[in-house]
């Protein structure tokens, strides 16, 4: 009785947060426009995809950095992309942080590192973008706003940060999302950890790859790495990592090669 209440309670209260954040049908369909990787579904998971963007666009707090002027189409475009992964896993996934920090462009970050000796080491990274546990997630509204047009390398900085949220659910930044009934952890490194092995012989030796050769400086890079191209080039990530794509076919529950579906004009 308490959980069918709560159920409906639920329902009630994520209706009355769509029709408040409602995407009109114009700004939807730039946006699909511009990113035309989202377009691979019918038009039922369209609009499952528009629902959840809505969804989070109502439960996320979006803050301007660095003098951005963030308008509604830059967070649908950054919302749409977003929910992508979670599709069919549920926003419940993004439940651990709210905000997320939009720079016009990339940004320096100073960082330090201890060697084996225990001296620290300064040094400058260039980022994207970044995630971290409990948030806040930061993105570069430059490279959000190419994502069309780099998704032919693989490469979509919002499905990568987000795919760190995944991982970071239990903690661990280890490659490893929190992962469903029916597919045990073992299962899953013993499918990740060789395919990341591989991927980083062939950066070794300078092969063009699929996936950006980020992803083998770490195996939770690697994860974030595979799932951008997952959803934005899945035939070249299924091409060179045929069991990878199999894996996170199940866990995803999504299967972006063969949902090609284009939506038609509404």
């Amino acid at each position: 009785m308490i959980g069918r209440l709560w159920r409906t309670w639920q329902a009630r209260r994520d209706e009355a947060a769509i029709a408040r954040r409602a995407i009109p049908d114009d700004l939807w369909r730039r946006t699909l426009v511009r990113y035309p990787f989202l377009r691979r579904r019918d038009a039922a998971d369209d609009e499952a995809l528009r629902r959840l963007a809505s969804l989070f666009l109502d439960r996320k707090e979006f803050h301007a950095a660095g003098g951005l002027r963030l308008d509604n189409a830059m967070a649908v475009a950054i919302a749409a992309q977003a929910v992508l992964p979670v599709l069919r896993l549920g926003l419940g996934r993004y439940d651990g942080f709210v905000g997320i920090v939009v720079h016009p462009d990339q940004v320096v970050a100073r960082r330090e590192v201890a060697d084996d000796d225990g001296l620290v080491h300064e040094y400058d990274e260039v980022l994207s973008g970044e995630a971290m546990s409990g948030g806040p997630l930061m993105l570069s509204w430059r490279d959000v706003r190419g994502a069309g047009r780099s998704a032919a390398q693989g490469y979509n900085v919002v499905i990568h940060e987000f795919a760190h949220v995944l991982d970071l659910a239990d903690g661990a930044a280890d490659g490893v999302p929190l992962l469903p009934p029916g597919l045990a952890r073992g299962e899953w490194l013993a499918v990740l950890e060789p395919e990341f092995e591989r991927f980083c012989e062939r950066t070794e030796r300078a092969e063009d790859t699929a996936l950006d050769p980020y992803g083998a400086s770490s195996i939770d890079e690697f994860f974030a790495v595979a799932s951008e191209a997952f959803f934005v080039a899945p035939r070249a990530m299924r091409a060179e990592h045929a069991a990878l794509y199999a894996l996170f076919a199940r866990f995803f529950r999504q299967d972006p090669e063969n949902e090609t579906a284009p939506l038609r004009g509404r």
